[in-house]
């Protein structure tokens, strides 16, 4: 509670929490740092209240193991001048209190994929929920979209956001979600492949360009940046997912508009590949590409580091260069 409302960051004073609660910390030394880093309106208190994003920092001021923004902004100050844009579609699925997808039966299962055709009530009830959750955030760039509920899942899209600031959204938008969710007695899962069977998983796929991809004969520069990604198909996997690949080999089966995991691959239009150029772009010439390979439960700071260390630093191999502070 601030005695004024708060016009920037810097209007914002730094604050401190348990470490020791959340298994960051030692309790003898337990208190960590929450630095302010972004700040959005409030969707549920309302003007003039500000929901405020923070970067983790330990006891000496080094950022926590679980904070991956401090190295992400130091690669995206480096390539600035690239201006990197991103927009990630977040999929999710919503369960009920039994843990099955809403609107599941609770002792089997519905129709198989793809045989949806007039809106059933998990369609309505979730575009309500969706309604519910983005449209009193005019300050995220935010985009709903649906998916048929057979299928069940859903997701919504933020971007185009430049830089760094492609983590700070969509972490708040999951915030956002599983916020609004508690609201509608639902819960919001992250997890690739909520279901195990013959159904389709959940992703973060990443769209992505720098300045010169976006001008008038950059399908070049996008062919260029799929080359260097194919040459780093390992590195990228390991970071894609918050268990080093092991949730996406639950879902890049190659099966599901998906592609698989232990191969690269690359095409115009093709849902099932590693990377898809949009059919517009191939006939354009320029604009942008999609990674489809990062889990529904990536973290986005890892996933736009990873892209532009490749992409744009030419880094190869499976390690990373740590850079001085730019």
């Amino acid at each position: 509670t601030l005695p004024s409302v708060p016009s920037c960051l810097a209007d914002v004073p730094e604050w401190n929490f348990d470490g020791s609660s959340t298994a960051q910390a030692e309790g003898s030394n337990s208190d960590m740092f929450l630095v302010p880093v972004c700040m959005f309106r409030d969707p549920f208190c309302l003007d003039p209240n500000k929901l405020v994003l923070c970067e983790v920092l330990k006891y000496n001021r080094k950022p926590a193991e679980t904070n991956l923004r401090h190295t992400c902004k130091k690669v995206m100050d480096l390539v600035k001048d690239n201006h990197p844009w991103f927009g990630m579609e977040q999929e999710y699925t919503l369960l009920g209190i039994n843990g099955h997808p809403y609107g599941w039966p609770d002792n089997g299962f519905p129709g198989p994929q793809g045989e949806c055709s007039l809106p059933s009530p998990t369609q309505i009830f979730s575009c309500s929920l969706g309604d519910a959750a983005w449209h009193p955030v005019p300050s995220l760039r935010c985009i709903l979209t649906g998916a048929c509920a057979c299928i069940f899942q859903w997701e919504f899209q933020v971007g185009p956001c430049e830089g760094i600031e492609m983590g700070d959204h969509l972490w708040m938008a999951r915030f956002i979600l599983h916020r609004v969710c508690e609201d509608f007695g639902v819960v919001a899962t992250l997890d690739p492949k909520p279901m195990t069977g013959n159904w389709n998983g959940a992703g973060c796929h990443t769209n992505y360009s720098t300045e010169e991809m976006r001008r008038e004969g950059g399908l070049k520069h996008i062919e260029a940046a799929i080359e260097k990604l194919s040459k780093r198909h390992d590195y990228h996997i390991c970071v894609y997912d918050p268990r080093g690949g092991r949730d996406n080999s639950r879902r890049l089966t190659g099966h599901h508009e998906t592609s698989n995991i232990f191969e690269f691959s690359a095409g115009v239009a093709n849902r099932g590949a590693s990377i898809r150029i949009p059919r517009q772009v191939g006939q354009d010439g320029y604009g942008y590409f999609e990674d489809r390979r990062p889990a529904a439960n990536c973290d986005p700071y890892a996933v736009t580091e990873a892209i532009v260390r490749t992409t744009v630093l030419n880094e190869t191999g499976v390690e990373t260069k740590d850079y001085a502070d730019h």
